[in-house]
């Protein structure tokens, strides 16, 4: 079923780092994710704190859609049962970009997503940002 989940992040791009393969900006991201049965909140929700570098390319023919990886590390709590779970959390993601402004864009993704102890899963997000 569709779910309310909820995430804020902040990345800076590093210009030394353009010719790394894995990526030129960092990122630290915190996400919400519902997974029980009400829409905006549950006993079964969880709370993830990450830092990640992502890797942003253009697509052809022009710059208004741009591409990009996203590889997150971080720490997941459980909050759904009588006492909080912590685990490692480990996010993979690709995704598009569609640049409305030179400040605003909104952004699809998919994430392949893994926390040992519970089976792997995906997310399927869309995103509206804007960059100062």
């Amino acid at each position: 079923l569709a779910k309310a989940n909820y995430n804020v992040g902040i990345g800076h791009t590093f210009g030394f780092l353009k010719k790394d393969p894995l990526g030129d900006e960092v990122t630290f991201a915190y996400t919400y994710e519902n997974a029980g049965s009400g829409f905006w909140h549950s006993d079964l929700a969880t709370d993830t704190e990450s830092v990640g570098i992502m890797k942003n390319f253009a697509l052809p023919p022009g710059q208004r859609v741009t591409g990009y990886t996203w590889i997150q590390i971080g720490l997941t709590s459980f909050t759904g049962g009588p006492q909080v779970q912590n685990r490692f959390y480990d996010g993979e993601s690709v995704g598009a970009i569609v640049h409305l402004t030179g400040k605003t864009s909104i952004w699809m993704q998919e994430t392949y997503n893994k926390i040992p102890s519970v089976p792997w899963y995906t997310t399927s997000s869309v995103g509206y940002t804007w960059s100062w």
